[in-house]
């Protein structure tokens, strides 16, 4: 997917929404803000939004001297989804169609992108929790469960922190023997790591891998090779969150993205109303 004019504005909201998370210095913030403004001036429209995404934040830490600005963020909403986990594990166990139900569930852990909103809290994600379960899918839903059911390679390309036990609700539901969990290679925005899959558990329930990449979504040409190779050899890929729709929506791969419509941009890319909650094939 290609960077539009309506990226912009929200390349200036995050840039500032990051720099006030990591530091109270306005110094600081006025140069992001320069330098945001100077490299959207000149960036390649052609190139996905993520792409602008590491930039901002690279300048974000370069600038502020902090690693992982995210880190005390992360951490939390880790914690407060495995707290949510085992009353969402017996919701699934007990529903009609646990798989349907286990989609729903991760599905609604997208809400958790600080890339989007730096005000998520708990109640913001009860209610999406709670929105997910009752809406109406846009997408392929039943396409989906064929694949699932035929597929000998399964990648899951995670998204971020939090989250990610909304992942392991999903997976726990799949052939955890076919499935590759997919996480950044290095610290972005709230996306989930490495470090992250094994405070959560999903190290010890399937094959975890990094990408190799801090971009927060899945640029091929900038991952690593192993990576690439478990990309090529997967017979089915599911995608969760707005940056991996991003930049494999033109993707000719066997794909499904698990996302919520949480901009116009992407609603309108897709076809649906905004809020909508997708599963959606890219071929």
């Amino acid at each position: 997917m290609k960077t539009t004019y309506d990226c912009i504005p929200c390349f200036i909201r995050q840039a500032l929404d990051a720099a006030r998370l990591t530091t109270s210095d306005e110094n600081i913030h006025e140069q992001v803000l320069r330098g945001v403004l100077a490299a959207a001036s000149k960036m390649n429209l052609n190139q996905s939004p993520p792409m602008m995404g590491q930039y901002i934040h690279q300048l974000i830490r370069e600038l502020s001297g902090i690693h992982d600005p995210y880190k005390n963020i992360k951490d939390r909403f880790n914690r407060f989804a495995l707290e949510l986990y085992p009353d969402l594990k017996q919701r699934i166990q007990t529903s009609s169609d646990s798989v349907d139900t286990a989609i729903r569930m991760a599905v609604a852990g997208n809400i958790i992108d600080f890339g989007v909103n730096a005000e998520i809290n708990r109640s913001i994600i009860f209610d999406t929790i709670e929105q997910a379960m009752s809406t109406q899918w846009f997408g392929d839903i039943d396409i989906l469960r064929d694949s699932i059911d035929s597929a000998k390679n399964i990648l899951y390309l995670g998204d971020n922190c939090g989250e990610i036990v909304f992942d392991r609700l999903l997976i726990e539901q799949l052939p955890v023997d076919k499935v590759t969990f997919v996480v950044r290679g290095a610290p972005i925005i709230n996306d989930a790591t490495m470090v992250d899959a094994r405070e959560t558990g999903m190290t010890e329930l399937v094959n975890v891998i990094d990408n190799g990449s801090n971009i927060p979504g899945t640029v091929l040409e900038k991952c690593s090779k192993k990576f690439r190779e478990c990309f090529s050899d997967a017979d089915l890929i599911i995608a969760k969150g707005q940056g991996n729709y991003e930049t494999l929506s033109s993707c000719e791969k066997n794909i499904f993205f698990l996302l919520q419509a949480k901009c116009p941009v992407i609603s309108g890319h897709m076809g649906c109303e905004q809020g909508s909650f997708i599963v959606k094939r890219s071929c």
